[in-house]
């Protein structure tokens, strides 16, 4: 059986946590033995830190503040992330970035908050897990500031176009791609590009609970996303790229343990 890592799982969010153990059972018997739990807010990175601290072999986190919640940093904010961040189970500062889509937060305000992240990243020697959406030639100016600083840096979710694609890939970022690529309406554009991603560039993900893959066959009757997904979306991308699904399967899977310093669980 082909082994994933799924880069970005909301696993704190009450869908999959309240069915956790299924959830993690069902990830398993389809391959996807390891798992990064997104932080999103404060909050949420501590919980995504006590459920590593459960299964510290299956799990691991990052630990941010969402631009959606960017409003909600204070005085307070860098010196608990820093704390979060220090643990062994965060592997990433994140999810970091820029959202001009809805504006939850003023854009004045994400970008702050942005700063502040990547400042973080470059202090401790950690990577980024960025989003961007509606906000890319800002993004790409902040990005390029720090850029030699940083460890390494994951576009997660990647929806964009191909503009954005080799503009982030020009900086040497990682680009993270979800059943957004299964859509066979909004994801066409991503089907084209990501023939132009370097084997040691793409890492997959599902977004769990969000970004239930489309084309999915047949569909959980919750409409729920799970980990357990990862591997429909894998055989998506590799047919898209034109390769074997073992190949892709084994590249995405050397990517990602070396960006996220993560090692074999001992079961396998």
């Amino acid at each position: 059986m082909n082994q994933f890592i799924d880069i970005g799982v909301n696993l704190t969010n009450k869908s999959l946590l309240q069915d956790l153990d299924g959830v993690l059972l069902r990830a398993s018997a389809a391959g996807v033995e390891q798992v990064v739990v997104t932080g999103t807010t404060l909050e949420e990175s501590q919980a995504a830190l006590e459920l590593c601290q459960r299964f510290p072999e299956k799990l691991f986190s990052t630990a941010g503040i969402h631009p959606h919640h960017a409003i909600d940093w204070n005085a307070g904010s860098l010196r608990i992330l820093k704390t979060l961040a220090d643990n062994i189970s965060v592997r990433a500062i994140g999810e970091a970035g820029l959202d001009f889509n809805r504006n939850y937060s003023p854009q004045d305000k994400q970008i702050k908050v942005f700063h502040q992240q990547l400042n973080l990243a470059c202090e401790l020697g950690k990577p980024v897990f960025c989003h961007q959406r509606d906000a890319h030639d800002c993004f790409m100016s902040i990005l390029r500031e720090y850029r030699d600083a940083l460890k390494q840096v994951v576009v997660h979710c990647f929806t964009d176009n191909k503009t954005a694609l080799f503009d982030y890939l020009e900086l040497d970022c990682h680009i993270g791609v979800t059943g957004w690529i299964c859509d066979e309406r909004r994801g066409i554009e991503l089907q084209q590009l990501v023939k132009h991603i370097p084997n040691n560039r793409l890492m997959i993900e599902t977004d769990a609970p969000y970004l239930l893959p489309r084309d999915l066959q047949p569909k959980p009757a919750s409409r729920i996303n799970e980990p357990s997904h990862l591997p429909h979306i894998a055989e998506t991308i590799a047919r898209h790229q034109n390769k074997p699904i073992q190949m892709l399967a084994e590249e995405c899977l050397h990517t990602t343990r070396e960006f996220f310093n993560i090692n074999s669980p001992a079961s396998l």
